[in-house]
């Protein structure tokens, strides 16, 4: 007889080609869906709160659409600085005043997860904060690289994770975070709704990402 947790389905609530790629790394087959909800802030929520929030309904989202045993991944992941919450760009001129006003400075890049099962409702919650320090870089270099399209449909203007470009200078936690998906988090999430990874989590990630992890070892011994 199978393993129970083989008889269910994981679904990413996420159409992100960087949340597909990291999730891949568990060894898991899953389905994607597009959550499509409203992803305005409420008045007077605070950053995590924001990001807590749409995760869950990203989640509860889909579980609505899913009529079998499945397990729904959502997630959300926002950058933070002065405690205000930039998010993606909405032309080339928004992106180069974001990039400006992150140069040399550290931010917050927080991402939130909800893990939902479709048939109790019961949801399990992580949340990753990692510290960025952007480097400085010349007026031609931002105005090259946002002219490359990267940055327009990342929040913070910036792709952690772009060679050319190379962003940050200092990295305080989960690089995985920052690209959209902490999957230390993730694991333990679904390892305790009884659909553990295949993989070496931590091994396969750092290796896909060139990161030597700081953080992997206290995340996963919580």
């Amino acid at each position: 007889m199978l393993p129970r947790y083989l008889s269910r389905r994981l679904v990413l609530a996420s159409q992100s080609p960087r949340r597909i790629e990291l999730l891949r790394l568990t060894g898991l087959s899953f389905l994607q869906k597009d959550p499509q909800i409203d992803e305005s802030k409420q008045t007077g929520e605070s950053p995590k709160s924001y990001a807590q929030r749409l995760a869950r309904e990203k989640a509860t989202a889909v579980m609505k659409r899913q009529n079998d045993d499945s397990i729904v991944l959502a997630a959300d992941t926002i950058v933070v600085h002065n405690d205000a919450i930039l998010g993606k760009p909405s032309s080339a001129v928004h992106a180069e005043q974001m990039l400006s006003r992150l140069q040399g400075k550290t931010h917050k890049v927080v991402t939130a997860i909800a893990l939902a099962r479709t048939k109790s409702g019961e949801m399990t919650e992580e949340s990753c904060s990692t510290y960025v320090r952007v480097r400085q870089f010349s007026h031609q270099g931002r105005r090259d690289y946002i002219a490359s399209g990267d940055p327009l449909d990342k929040s913070g203007s910036y792709g952690i994770q772009n060679p050319q470009f190379r962003p940050a200078t200092t990295l305080g936690g989960c690089l995985a975070n920052v690209i959209g998906l902490p999957l230390c988090h993730v694991s333990l999430a679904l390892s305790d709704l009884g659909m553990p990874p295949s993989t070496d989590v931590p091994q396969a990630c750092q290796v896909h990402t060139g990161y030597d992890c700081p953080v992997y070892q206290d995340i996963l011994a919580r």
